[in-house]
């Protein structure tokens, strides 16, 4: 149950923060933090969770990526559920906080988007279905293969963290303005479930592709990264 507790806490922190930032900081009238300041937060929320938790539940924080950890052979399939179920919750319960908070200033109207994930009229930039399909694919496969390398035995030890929050900052770098970034079924899901309407009905694309590239990335990586037998 730790651990199952520590990737609730963790997806929460990662919705909160992330999404949180999106909400309410990132269009700030004046000082608004922008993309550059979202895809930090992003990126900060993983890194200081990996360090909190990591050595409790890995801090997977993302359904995608203990799917591809089980596709890359570092994670036991009878964990796969509830891990999910517990990452999940997380972020739905991030969604509810954020949402209390979003609501409390008069004019906020959730159907703006809510920092939910999206193609086609609901894509940040106007990106197609198959646009937002491959680049939630592609960048899913990437961040899996900078995770199984980061934390490899024969990889620099103690710097995981750090590689795997920059390389979240980077993705959100690259695609906000395609999906909003997803990467992570149960940060889309978190808000999407506030949003309900579209954000609901385009939910699918942000569970299949972030799966779909994941065990790409997994794939890859053992191919790549397999020891050689003298």
């Amino acid at each position: 149950m730790n651990k199952y507790g520590a990737e609730f806490f963790g997806t929460f922190w990662l919705v909160l923060g992330g999404c949180g930032s999106a909400v309410l900081a990132a269009a700030f009238p004046d000082v608004g933090i922008g993309l550059l300041g979202v895809s930090l937060a992003f990126g900060l929320t993983v890194l200081t969770m990996a360090f909190a938790i990591g050595h409790i539940s890995g801090c997977h924080l993302n359904p995608a990526v203990s799917i591809g950890l089980w596709a890359g052979g570092r994670f036991p399939a009878k964990e796969l559920l509830p891990y999910i179920v517990a990452q999940v919750l997380g972020g739905i319960a991030a969604g509810g906080v954020l949402y209390l908070i979003a609501t409390g200033k008069a004019g906020f109207d959730v159907s703006g988007g809510f920092a939910s994930n999206g193609y086609g009229e609901h894509s940040p930039g106007g990106y197609s279905l198959q646009a937002a399909l491959i680049t939630e694919v592609v960048m899913t496969m990437m961040f899996l293969i900078v995770i199984l390398g980061a934390t490899d035995k024969r990889a620099p030890q103690g710097f995981a963290p750090i590689a795997i929050g920059l390389c979240l900052t980077l993705i959100h770098l690259i695609s906000i303005p395609v999906t909003n970034t997803s990467v992570n079924p149960a940060r889309s899901t978190g808000v999407a479930v506030f949003v309900g309407d579209w954000a609901t009905a385009q939910l699918w694309l942000f569970w299949i592709a972030p799966i779909i590239g994941a065990v790409l990335g997994a794939v890859i990586y053992r191919c790549i990264g397999c020891e050689k037998k003298a």
